[in-house]
């Protein structure tokens, strides 16, 4: 197997630098351990933190980047974790407690450590890394959109973006997500290239999809099952490192036979 290293520190600049088509929402991110004053600005957005769920419903959605971030379900809009603390982090979106106290970042970078609903310090630095290029990002295996769900805790039918019908709970998906390990070696995010005129309801496939890894290189036999789960998307891998997100993909290689 040939490994293909296309990969930039977390912190700098990637070889394919990618125009963001949300650019004004993603500068200023910063690493855990050097918190920044909360910054809101006048038009942000208000969302207001769900223990149960481990995740944020938002309550006043401001500006263009509600089209390429969170889900919808119910008709409402939810983020995972790294949604939450990457538009804080730039300013966009003010978390709220449930006494409508604001959440300050130390508090969700502790959630964060804590790994709550399945998220991680690597998951979140690759999903930052790749926000802040343009990229649009999901969670591996979570619909962008349920259309016809009409409550959130307990399970309903829902219409997939695709037009699957299926029984959907986010309060399952944050369950699923919760109970994964990183380096098990398993789909995490589905990765799509910048798109001004994307939409949830009808996204396409992804660019590819993005398994982080944690420990040893996957086997073979991982690969393989990996690459049956993603269905024929290409697939790469991530290593993240002292802040320092690298990817790398495997490649199909015939070797000479030899006289």
């Amino acid at each position: 197997m040939e490994v293909e290293d296309w990969a930039a520190s977390s912190g700098g600049s990637s070889d394919s630098e990618a125009t963001s088509p949300d650019s004004d929402n993603e500068d200023h991110c910063y690493a855990y351990g050097d918190i920044p004053k909360l910054q809101f600005r006048k038009d942000g957005s208000k969302a207001r933190w769900n223990e149960d769920l481990g995740m944020a419903e938002i309550v006043s959605n401001k500006g263009r980047m509600w089209t390429t971030t969170g889900i919808v379900c119910g008709g409402k809009i939810y983020s995972f974790l790294e949604d939450t603390l990457f538009l804080a982090e730039i300013g966009a979106l003010q978390l709220l407690d449930d006494d409508d106290k604001c959440i300050q970042l130390e508090d969700i970078y502790k959630k964060v450590a804590e790994g709550v609903g399945g998220t991680s310090w690597e998951s979140f630095e690759v999903y930052r890394h790749l926000k802040s290029l343009g990229y649009i990002i999901k969670r591996h295996g979570v619909c962008w959109s349920m259309k016809r769900a009409k409550t959130v805790p307990a399970s309903v039918e829902g219409e997939s973006e695709n037009g699957n019908k299926d029984k959907v709970s986010i309060t399952e998906i944050t369950q699923l997500f919760s109970k994964m390990r990183i380096n098990e070696a398993k789909p995490i995010f589905d990765v799509y290239p910048p798109n001004s005129k994307f939409r949830k309801s009808s996204p396409g496939k992804p660019m590819f999809v993005l398994c982080i890894s944690s420990g040893d290189p996957p086997t073979k036999k991982q690969i393989k099952d990996l690459e049956e789960q993603c269905e024929g998307i290409p697939m790469k891998f991530c290593y993240v490192e002292h802040g320092r997100v690298s990817f790398f993909s495997f490649n199909k290689i015939d070797l000479p036979v030899l006289p």
